[in-house]
């Protein structure tokens, strides 16, 4: 651990932030009065014509829709409360409010409710996501948390573990080394580009199975042994950190799609074993961002 970090203690802040955020949220899962758009949605027509009696009305384009609700926020505001009070020198960059700069080089990244769509379709997939990253943007520590169904997913280096009803198991990823037989997952294949589409095809017509719309909870799943591969794209800082010390932890692989060191941000390709990892990337490769 770098110097002036306490693995123990850092885990243990990590599991009261995720504590404090299901106590946050728990009162709106199932029963939302409101889903807000993070999107400003112009008028559809801000200036109309005077329409002619044979004039059919333009039919306008779906407006996009980035869902985010109450129990995002205030699971944001919980755990800052707490990372307030307890270690303000560490910064702290969420999904819902402005980043807090950091003191220390350290800074906590947190996506309290990673997966909103799930969440507001009442499906238990959504999680919230906890990171401590160091001054070179490596994550060190990371929680994927599903607490309705009482999973808790830590990392941390050298090893990651499954707390569920008061008992830690040590997880492992799959024995998987062949992409024809594993099982793989991205969230939306319909928000990739056309490029990253033709790679996902791949990627799909070679893998045993695939699913969808799982969020970060693929992540987790992957490294508890049921999934042998993610991959995904457009992602933010902390859509990412908290996967890879999970990942890593339980011996899986992180880059990004050029097989490389992944940022946080972007595309990003975990997976079981390098035997996956390499015949993965022979497509991933050819949609890899530049940047």
């Amino acid at each position: 651990m770098p110097d002036g970090i306490s693995l123990e203690d850092e885990l243990a802040l990590a599991g009261r932030l995720a504590d404090a955020a299901w106590i946050a949220i728990r009162p709106h899962f199932r029963a939302l009065k409101d889903v807000d758009n993070k999107v400003a949605t112009p008028p559809l027509n801000p200036s109309p014509a005077r329409p002619t009696p044979t004039a059919r009305p333009a039919i306008p384009a779906k407006a996009e829709f980035d869902p985010v609700t109450e129990g995002d926020r205030a699971a944001e505001r919980a755990i800052r409360a707490i990372l307030a009070a307890e270690c303000p020198q560490h910064g702290v960059t969420g999904e819902e409010y402005p980043e807090t700069p950091s003191n220390s080089g350290y800074r906590w990244l947190i996506d309290p409710i990673d997966g909103t769509r799930a969440f507001v379709a009442g499906l238990p997939v959504w999680t919230t996501l906890i990171s401590l990253v160091g001054p070179d943007d490596v994550p060190i520590i990371g929680i994927i948390d599903q607490p309705v169904l009482g999973e808790r997913y830590v990392g941390w280096p050298g090893g990651a573990e499954l707390q569920r009803g008061g008992t830690r198991t040590p997880i492992r990823v799959s024995d998987c080394h062949d992409l024809r037989r594993a099982t793989i997952a991205t969230t939306d294949p319909f928000i990739l580009n056309p490029a990253e589409q033709g790679a996902w095809a791949h990627l799909r017509a070679t893998a045993r199975i695939s699913r969808y719309g799982l969020d970060a909870y693929a992540y987790a799943r992957l490294a508890a042994g049921t999934i042998d591969l993610v991959a995904e794209t457009g992602l933010k800082a902390w859509d990412v950190a908290a996967l890879i010390p999970v990942v890593r932890g339980a011996g899986g692989l992180a880059t990004d799609w050029r097989g490389n060191a992944p940022k946080l941000g972007g595309q990003i390709v975990c997976a079981s074993s390098a035997g996956v990892m390499d015949q993965a990337l022979l497509a991933l490769r050819r949609s890899a961002m530049l940047a």
